[in-house]
């Protein structure tokens, strides 16, 4: 099994599209859990075993090299979030005290993006679904996106926007269950106007 064990930096970094250019790179796709620990077990796209060793978070686009001097190319699998669209609503302060207290008892991570608020899905959309519909005023819509889980990190990169393969899946209130998950890594405001990834 070939190791991962060195950063040489991010893909569009000069010194490292020269690096990939006369190489011969192989890609991972880690998800959000496996990004972030320090050794990871995996398969590259051309199906062998490797494993990463680096002391970091990584990121989209980052780029490691083996022992054997092949790079490896990071890809991020996308992950659910859960889209509140405020902007437009005629929600009171009271009601988005309440909405905010009730929500953020829950730890999840937040970002804020153009008059929308997002939160990565825990564990399934049912079960989101069946915690939000409870809290939200009436007037308040939600759907699902895919989006890229660097959107909800502390130095997140600002061109992470969360805007590709939007569901837009509409949703009312009704069922009544409830699951909890903890995250800890604050509010992150999106700048839409510095475009698209």
């Amino acid at each position: 099994m070939r190791i991962a064990d060195s950063y040489l930096g991010h893909r569009e970094d000069t010194a490292v599209q020269a690096r990939l250019a006369e190489a011969d790179p192989v890609t991972v796709v880690l998800s959000d859990t496996e990004r972030q620990r320090s050794r990871v077990r995996t398969r590259t796209d051309d199906d062998r075993d490797l494993g990463i060793v680096v002391p970091q978070d990584l990121g989209d686009g980052d780029v490691l090299e083996t022992g054997d001097g092949t790079p490896v190319v990071v890809e991020l699998a996308s992950i659910d979030a859960l889209v509140l669209d405020l902007d437009g609503s005629d929600i009171t302060p009271t009601a988005a005290l309440d909405l905010g207290h009730a929500l953020g008892n829950r730890h999840w991570d937040l970002a804020l993006r153009d008059g929308a608020a997002l939160f990565p899905v825990p564990d399934s959309r049912e079960r989101m679904d069946a915690i939000v519909e409870g809290e939200l005023p009436a007037d308040i819509d939600y759907r699902y996106e895919t989006v890229r889980p660097t959107l909800f990190d502390d130095d997140g990169p600002p061109d992470d926007h969360g805007h590709e393969h939007s569901h837009g899946h509409e949703h009312g209130h009704g069922d009544d269950h409830s699951h909890e998950h903890s995250h800890d890594h604050g509010i992150h405001t999106i700048d839409d106007r510095e475009g698209d990834t």
